[in-house]
């Protein structure tokens, strides 16, 4: 007699209830920054102000993950990967879980005192940007199980789920305008959140852009990044933008984040070079 669908089956294995390495990986991978953070904290490695620390470090996780999470696409189309998507869901949930520690840890900073927390949030839009974000993230991951699907329908839970773009936007300004003066990780994941939707703007449905395409998406997203640096130090702190810009040029203190997203798009144009190279070469034929 066949044994029963588990309701909830362990996280590493994938639909057909087969042991999943790639899913596994990705799963201890996803616990290694909550426990590191642990460890500082257990360590005193968190500096003068451990919890404001710990609160900026699981938002910044937070935002990783949910781009690692829109990254899924690009990688399964771009290496012909459908594996790729056993993990999508997970980064999904690890991307609302750190930002639930985020929110979690700021309660803790105010004492557990729940008025003032959400007065904070109304009354400080970065903070009420980044509290609709979370329930933006939060609904996708109660939707996210197959029963949902099958209750909204595969085009209704699709439109539904599209709402991540918008959530993308509101973690990353949220993300800038706590981070004060120096934006350059902001700006880091602004720039390589452009690439991501670049990318579906770009690509076939169903199949990744060509060479060309790929390229000048990696040209346009490093020169979009720089622009918008450029732009938010002119408006935040009256910089005039030409220094900025220029700065994206000068490697004598590290690369920019133009430049990074730029090494981003150019690493995706290769793999995507060596997957078609690999396509084309005629398979080896048995020696006789």
């Amino acid at each position: 007699m066949a044994q029963p669908r588990r309701r909830f089956p362990p996280p590493w294995q994938d639909r057909q209830g087969q042991f999943s390495p790639l899913k596994l990986a990705v799963l201890l991978g996803l616990t290694l920054p909550a426990l590191w953070l642990a460890w500082l904290a257990f360590r005193g490695g968190l500096g003068p102000r451990p919890i404001m620390e710990a609160i900026h470090q699981a938002g910044l996780w937070a935002v990783r993950i949910l781009l690692l999470s829109l990254l899924i696409t690009p990688l399964r189309q771009v290496l012909r990967w459908p594996r790729a998507m056993l993990v999508r869901r997970m980064l999904g949930l690890g991307a609302l879980a750190y930002a639930l520690l985020h929110l979690t840890l700021y309660a803790l900073d105010l004492g557990w005192d729940l008025a003032k927390v959400a007065s904070e949030i109304v009354l400080r839009f970065y903070l009420t940007i980044g509290f609709v974000a979370l329930l933006g993230l939060l609904a996708l991951g109660v939707t996210s199980t197959d029963g949902w699907v099958r209750r909204l329908g595969g085009p209704r839970w699709q439109r539904l789920h599209r709402i991540v773009y918008g959530i993308g936007v509101l973690a990353l300004v949220h993300f800038a305008l706590q981070s004060k003066i120096d934006v350059t990780e902001a700006m880091l994941m602004a720039g390589l959140f452009l690439w991501l939707m670049g990318y579906r703007a770009v690509a076939p449905k169903g199949g990744a852009p060509g060479l060309l395409r790929l390229a000048g998406l990696a040209v346009a997203a490093a020169l979009g990044t720089a622009l918008l640096e450029a732009g938010w130090y002119a408006v935040g702190t009256g910089i005039p933008p030409w220094p900025v810009l220029a700065a994206n040029l000068d490697v004598s203190f590290g690369l920019r984040p133009a430049l990074w997203v730029g090494i981003a798009g150019a690493a995706a144009v290769l793999l995507r070079a060596a997957r078609l190279l690999r396509e084309r070469l005629p398979a080896a034929r048995p020696a006789h």
